[in-house]
């Protein structure tokens, strides 16, 4: 896949300097060292390889990735990892994807309390579907569920959901037989979207009076608990937004989906458009409006572009991509062993490792591969962090 003709690193590149002086002291240590691993990605900073084809003697240098999680060029490979390791759970029942969506006013607040509020929207959303599911008057089994953090909203802003992915059933209490839900229709969207009110609003107030949420600028004044509770008294009567989508078709569409969502970044570099003297340019998509005129583009000035991409940037160790009930990381292996067994599933055989090179399964694709001529190509030099770059070998010098 070629270049993009823009890239975030390119706005980095070019005006981060200036914007980290301007902003020194209102940056964390996290959003510096993201702004330095993407301006530092794939350039010379990071070391990297030369690489020669063994049929025409093309020769090219690689640089090396910077792997951050915020990094739009490093996404696609973790992504395509991540995928190949969740395929073998898949189960031959429906998905559904739900999603859970905190008020505009605790997503004010969540900036800066993102651990807890982040969290909360995790394990209260989690919460809500499995006890929902496990109400005999709507579904009375035991679920799993994959939760993915977004904080964004198309135009960057602050937007902080979840998405889940839930297998169209669950086990029975006593463990001894699937119940799988209606067709077309998980769990009421209504009944959902109340528990999740309550429960987070109860789990917010828990966090306020133990210490834990900190409160700044216009919002200072709600370490009063006076305050706070005339603030979260609104939020007890608002509508939240639990959406529902029909189910996917087959487990190709929900790897499809996750392959898009698991490790999306705030921005791709195919949604920039131009950079120049009025700012940033990107498309994004404007879901009040309807048909083609959703779709349109947006210039901020090149500072607001930068703050909005880094309103993004998770806690240091914070996991984005969750899973609860059956598939939890604890138990994942035997549930989905015995809902397979209840489902008459076969269990598909492990192949044997190969004795040697010679009776392997088949050739295997090469790591790197020529532009010109598609034969495999060789590293034949490597350097690390910040060497100096000399020119590639010419064909005549390599062996």
């Amino acid at each position: 896949m070629g270049r993009c003709a823009l890239e975030v690193a390119d706005i980095f590149r070019a005006h981060g300097d200036a914007w980290r002086q301007a902003q020194r002291g209102h940056l964390s240590l996290s959003q510096l060292q993201v702004m330095s691993a993407i301006e530092k990605c794939r350039s010379a900073a990071l070391g990297g390889h030369v690489l020669c084809c063994q049929a025409c003697g093309h020769d090219e240098i690689a640089y090396n990735s910077c792997r951050n999680r915020h990094c739009p060029k490093c996404q696609g490979g973790a992504a395509k990892r991540w995928l190949e390791a969740r395929q073998a759970d898949l189960l031959p029942v429906s998905y559904y994807h739900v999603v859970f969506t905190l008020p505009a006013p605790i997503g004010a607040i969540a900036y800066t309390n993102k651990a807890v509020i982040y969290d909360l929207l995790f394990d209260v959303a989690a919460e809500t579907l499995r006890t929902i599911a496990a109400d005999p008057k709507h579904l009375g089994a035991r679920i799993g569920a994959t939760l993915v953090l977004h904080t964004w909203g198309s135009a960057l802003t602050h937007h902080p959901h979840v998405h889940g992915i839930v297998p169209g059933g669950g086990l029975s209490p006593d463990g001894s037989r699937w119940v799988a839900c209606k067709p077309g229709f998980f769990l009421s969207v209504r009944v959902l979207s109340r528990l999740f009110r309550r429960r987070f609003l109860e789990s917010l107030e828990q966090a306020y009076h133990a210490g834990r949420l900190q409160f700044f600028g216009e919002f200072a004044h709600l370490v009063e608990p006076v305050a706070f509770a005339e603030w979260v008294a609104p939020l007890k009567a608002c509508e939240w937004v639990v959406y529902a989508k029909r189910p996917f078709a087959g487990p190709e569409a929900v790897l499809a989906y996750l392959s898009r969502y698991t490790h999306r970044v705030a921005i791709s570099n195919r949604r920039l458009v131009t950079l120049d003297e009025r700012g940033v340019t990107f498309r994004w998509k404007d879901y009040r409006a309807k048909g083609r005129t959703r779709h349109k583009t947006m210039t901020l000035d090149t500072g607001e572009f930068m703050r909005r991409f880094l309103l993004h940037v998770l806690p240091s160790g914070f996991h984005r991509i969750r899973h609860y009930g059956l598939i939890a990381n604890g138990g994942r292996r035997e549930n989905l062993a015995r809902v397979r067994e209840l489902l008459a599933e076969p269990t598909a055989a492990i192949p044997p490792e190969p004795e040697s090179a010679e009776v392997s399964s088949g050739p295997t694709r090469p790591t790197f591969v020529c532009p010109d001529c598609g034969a495999p190509m060789v590293i034949i030099e490597t350097w690390g962090h910040r060497t100096s770059i000399r020119a590639p070998p010419s064909a005549r010098s390599v062996p």
